[in-house]
C-alpha cells in the first residue's frame, strides 16, 4: 500500500490579508477612543500632548509587533512545507531513532549503546503500561541485534507497542538505563505546531530531528 507524507488539516496557507483587516480595525477603535478621550476631557485639566503621543506610539508599536509575529509565522510554515517536501521522500523507508516498538511477529533490529566501564548489558522489554514483560541478556557490544520478540517457551508476545531499554551493568551495579534506537518503517510525514513529525507504525510520531540514520526499507 503506497503512503503519502500530508499535511495536518490544521494548516493553511500564509497570507496578510485577514492581519491587515485586523490591524486597520483595531486602528480605526484606536483613533475613535483617542477622538471621544479628546472631546470629554476636563478643560480645567486637558491631557497633555505628549500624553497623546506616548500612546499613538504604543499602538504604532504593537501594530508593527503585530506585523513582525505574522511573517515570522508565515515564514515558518513556509520552512515547515519546504520541509515536509524533502521528508516525503523518508515515507517508505527506514529510519533509526529511540522510539517505542510495534511488534507484530517481526523481529526488530536494536542498536545498542553500552556504558563505559559496563561489564554486562541486558535489554528490558516493557508495555505501555510499564510493566516489564521480558529481560533478556546482551552481547556487550553495540552491534546491531535482532530482537525476535519471543517468550522463553518460544511463543511470540502479543501484537502492541513495547518499550525496550538497555541496562548497563558493572557487577550488581547500574551503571545506566537507555532507550533503545530501533529501525521501523516512516509510514507519514506531518506538519505541527512543533515542527514536522514521522509517523511510525503503531502511531508512534518522532521528531525529524531525533533520527540518526535511514535506510531503503
Amino acid at each position: 500500500m503506497q503512503t503519502e507524507a500530508i499535511a495536518s488539516s490544521n494548516t493553511t496557507p500564509y497570507t496578510t490579508g485577514s492581519s491587515g483587516r485586523t490591524i486597520s480595525s483595531d486602528f480605526e477603535t484606536f483613533l475613535h477612543m483617542l477622538t471621544t478621550q479628546i472631546r470629554n476631557q476636563d478643560p480645567l485639566n486637558p491631557v497633555e500632548a505628549s500624553d497623546f503621543a506616548v500612546q499613538l506610539a504604543t499602538f504604532s508599536s504593537v501594530e508593527q509587533q503585530v506585523l513582525t509575529n505574522d511573517l515570522l509565522k508565515g515564514l515558518s510554515q513556509q520552512m515547515n512545507l519546504s520541509g515536509l517536501a524533502q521528508l516525503g521522500a523518508w515515507v517508505g523507508q527506514d529510519v533509526r531513532v529511540a522510539a517505542p516498538v510495534w511488534f507484530d511477529g517481526v523481529p526488530v533490529t536494536i542498536t545498542p549503546t553500552p556504558a563505559a566501564g559496563a561489564d554486562a548489558m541486558e535489554l528490558v522489554v516493557t508495555d505501555p503500561s510499564g510493566t516489564e514483560v521480558q529481560r533478556i541478556a546482551l552481547p556487550l557490544s553495540s552491534d546491531p541485534v535482532d530482537w525476535a520478540g519471543m517468550t522463553s517457551d518460544g511463543a511470540p508476545l502479543p501484537r502492541g507497542l513495547y518499550h525496550l531499554t538497555v541496562e548497563s551493568l558493572s557487577g550488581d551495579s547500574l551503571l545506566r538505563s537507555d532507550p533503545v534506537q530501533i529501525y521501523a518503517r516512516v509510514e507519514e510525514v506531518r506538519v505541527t505546531d512543533g515542527g514536522l513529525r514521522l509517523v511510525l507504525p503503531g502511531g508512534v510520531e518522532v521528531e525529524s530531528g531525533d533520527v540518526t540514520a535511514l535506510r531503503h526499507g
